[in-house]
């Protein structure tokens, strides 16, 4: 039997960029990609799949079994990872989407999103140390002192050091209203940072010699006063491991978090003992500031699910075609045909959402007019929630169904789909868990101050929709309404239908792929006639199959069944 391997399916890749959604041309309009041209990002994809399949593949299965280990407070990453990371700096990848002032290539944000979901299929916990890295240039160039961005940015856009995300601590996950970490002044401007973080992915480890932390902390500051109490109170701080003297700063992994999944990415608890930093943004104002870290992150999670599904439904497809039983490859038998096509109706249908995605935060920062940026960036916002939850879960599940076609061979370590299984697991939880995601999308986007992005987003798929899109844009309508009337009796009452009503957007987003799919096959004149009819069928596929679920979510918001009571 084949080895558990990964191949990226650049093919697919470039009908959708090309065809599906014909980014092309909306490079053209675009003065700072006006040289980019299709067979230009093609090759990036080549060497993108190349360094994913032949750099960072082989280290997969060695980075789980190793793992991260603390030796004299300093994390070691498994064998090879730093070697990778040298790699792909000086292949430079990570100044891929990043501004041409700070080192930058200039590329869209569409093809940084094809390479990310590449390198996760291949390696998911490697991908951990970049991951946060395109996040922590965006907050710092757009919040930072000239100084700090004088200092830090170049270093970041060439990979030369590396970020971590510091949220979290044991008693504030998702309410970090709750955070307790300090920042006090000092004479001389900088600010000593104080206190306990954990789940900090990245906090320390041996890739690259300086880690730049975004700290979010309290600020107490004497001359100002108290900082106000709950989220209105949180600063955020830059504070580096190595200080600008060379020295060391004052902080340091305390522990490694022992996982189900993802073991070569160092999960640490971080100190903080007085450690200086400096201060990103306006006070009291630091988790405006990171949402710009905190949306970039998300979409990089939502990318994770699609490249799990992804290399779970590569495998299972080719295994099956191996693996002979009562007679024949078992791909023939109608139980495992319908998981396969259900697996590739879903990956490629959440891979022309997230691409939309993506070019949608290309337009909202380089279209020349004010206007379609406006449009462009409140429809990222909108779709960042619905692609974090439900293509997170699609990853996990699409996962969990193609260890069905192993059997018990599946549940074996020697396949590789488990380890694929227990990595997926983790997006599900982190960058806000998908309740949260739920929560956001139903009460801030879809009931609260940004609800025109949801309308607007509805007249943009009635444009041109066939009838199996046209009746979910009328059965979101409709659910829309049931929460809104809902909501005025008792506002806690849409919350208890905030993942079904997640779900069924995700699904009438579905149909919207699956349908322009089916099209852009119908249009193209390529040669291949075969691959294209495949991906009509796919999409026929999806639409026959998997979108029934959407009535099931639709009704549950509609008739907004009460929950049983609390136990007294």
């Amino acid at each position: 039997m084949s080895a558990y391997g990964y191949e990226a399916p650049l093919r697919t890749m470039r009908f959708v960029i090309e065809e599906v959604l014909a980014a092309p041309r909306q490079w053209e309009a675009i003065p700072s990609f006006a040289d980019l041209d299709a067979e230009t990002a093609a090759e990036v994809l080549i060497q993108a799949g190349r360094f994913a399949s032949q750099v960072l593949l082989p280290l997969n299965a060695v980075g789980d079994r190793q793992g991260c280990r603390l030796e004299g407070g300093r994390v070691r990453t498994p064998d090879g990872f730093p070697a990778a990371w040298r790699a792909f700096v000086e292949g430079g990848w990570p100044a891929l989407a990043c501004d041409p002032e700070w080192g930058g290539q200039g590329l869209p944000q569409l093809l940084n999103a094809a390479l990310f979901e590449m390198l996760v299929a291949a390696n998911h916990a490697w991908t951990m140390y970049p991951g946060l890295l395109h996040g922590a240039y965006e907050t710092i160039a757009a919040h930072a002192s000239d100084e700090l961005k004088a200092r830090y940015l170049h270093k970041l856009v060439s990979g030369e050091w590396l970020a971590a995300m510091a949220l979290t601590e044991p008693q504030a996950g998702s309410d970090l209203a709750l955070v307790r970490t300090r920042a006090e002044p000092r004479a001389d401007g900088t600010l000593a940072v104080s206190g306990s973080k954990i789940f900090i992915s990245g906090g320390d480890h041996d890739l690259s010699d300086n880690i730049v932390h975004l700290v979010l902390c309290r600020l107490n500051d004497p001359a100002q006063g108290e900082a106000p109490a709950g989220t209105k109170g949180l600063s955020l701080v830059l504070v580096p491991t190595v200080l600008p003297d060379g020295t060391r700063n004052t902080l340091g992994a305390d522990g490694l978090e022992h996982k189900m999944g993802i073991h070569g990415s160092a999960t640490c608890a971080m100190r903080y003992d007085g450690a200086t930093g400096w201060l990103v943004g306006q006070p009291h104002r630091g988790l405006s500031a990171m949402f710009l870290m905190m949306n970039a992150a998300r979409l990089h999670v939502a990318l994770q699910g699609l490249g799990h599904a992804e290399i779970a439904t590569q495998n299972a497809r080719r295994y099956a075609a191996e693996r002979v039983q009562f007679g024949g490859a078992i791909d023939r038998h109608p139980a495992m045909r319908r998981t396969l096509l259900d697996g590739q109706a879903m990956v490629e249908g959440l891979r022309v959402l997230m691409y939309r995605a993506a070019m949608r935060l290309d337009e909202a920062e380089h279209l020349p007019d004010a206007a379609r940026r406006a449009a462009a960036a409140a429809e990222a916002s909108l779709l960042t929630p619905v692609l974090k939850a439900f293509g997170t879960a699609q990853g996990f599940a699409r996962a969990s169904a193609a260890l069905q076609v192993w059997g018990g061979y599946g549940y074996i370590a020697d396949y590789g789909i488990e380890q694929t299984l227990r990595d997926a697991r983790i997006a599900m939880i982190y960058e806000g868990t998908n309740e949260i995601q739920a929560i956001d999308l139903l009460q801030r986007k879809v009931l609260g101050r940004d609800a025109a992005a949801f309308e607007a987003l509805l007249q943009d798929l009635e444009r041109d929709a066939g009838a199996a899109l046209a009746g979910q844009v009328a059965a979101a309508r409709a659910a829309w309404a049931a929460v809104r009337s809902r909501a005025e009796a008792d506002p806690s009452a849409p919350l208890q239908v905030a993942d079904d009503f997640l779900a069924g957007v995700a699904h009438l987003l579905l149909v919207w792929a699956w349908q322009e799919m089916a099209r852009a096959a119908r249009r193209c004149n390529g040669d291949d006639k075969a691959w294209l009819a495949e991906r009509e069928a796919v999409a026929e596929h999806g639409t026959a199959w998997l979108l029934p679920q959407a009535d099931v979510h639709w009704r549950r918001v509609c008739e907004g069944m009460p929950l049983a009571p609390e136990a007294a």
